[in-house]
């Protein structure tokens, strides 16, 4: 069995990703961006039998942080955010507007997360690094052969630069600072979508190869 366990769980309507990661021996766990059906979430751990230690945040668009309210009111563990986020983050009701959906303000977050960090889950921990781009205050988990990217770099695409804070210049940096300086088999887990490599990517990535730019 291998040390760490990781487990998607699409959801909503935007398919987004959220993943609960377990250290496999002290069944200790993680969420990543909890979007929108966090009963969906809460019901995984508890039939693995695995205990919530805190909500790590890629960024904080609205279907990322959807069901971040209802995970913190279940577990009361911590919320870890880059504080470059905190203004979309504090403004989910808004984002929540732009699609007709109400949405009531979220509970302040408890660690700020910065690049160049640690984070932990059971006993291993993982390299926050500042990914910005598709939002100012993305970030990405790497460790253990894997990158939790968050929206910055999926199967064969990157992440839009057309939202609030959105930086194309900022986007293809990080993923040539911070992704492409990966080894090529370290596993890619996108906010939507499914896996990839570091090194298909590398190789068949319109946005990397030169045959799309980021606008």
């Amino acid at each position: 069995m291998s040390e760490l366990e990781i487990v998607a769980l699409p959801n909503g309507q935007f398919v987004q990703n959220c993943y609960l990661i377990a250290d496999a021996r002290t069944r200790e766990a993680v969420m990543v961006d909890p979007g929108e059906e966090p009963g969906v979430f809460l019901a995984e751990l508890d039939t693995r039998g695995w205990t919530l230690g805190g909500i790590w945040l890629t960024h904080a668009h609205v279907d990322h942080i959807m069901g971040v309210g209802a995970v913190k009111r279940a577990r009361d563990v911590p919320i870890y955010l880059h504080p470059a986020d905190r203004a979309l983050y504090d403004a989910l009701p808004q984002q929540g507007g732009w699609m007709g959906v109400e949405l009531e303000p979220l509970p302040a977050p408890d660690v700020e997360l910065h690049g160049g960090g640690r984070v932990r889950v059971g006993r291993h921990d993982f390299e926050v690094r500042h990914t910005p781009g598709h939002s100012p205050g993305s970030v990405s988990f790497v460790g253990h052969g894997m990158i939790v990217g968050g929206d910055v770099l999926f199967n064969g695409s990157v992440g839009r630069t057309d939202l609030p804070g959105g930086d194309a210049a900022a986007l293809m940096q990080s993923i040539q600072q911070h992704f492409l300086s990966l080894p090529d088999s370290t596993v890619v887990h996108s906010g939507h979508g499914p896996d990839t490599t570091i090194g298909v990517e590398r190789l068949t990535n319109p946005f990397l190869t030169g045959a799309y730019r980021v606008e």
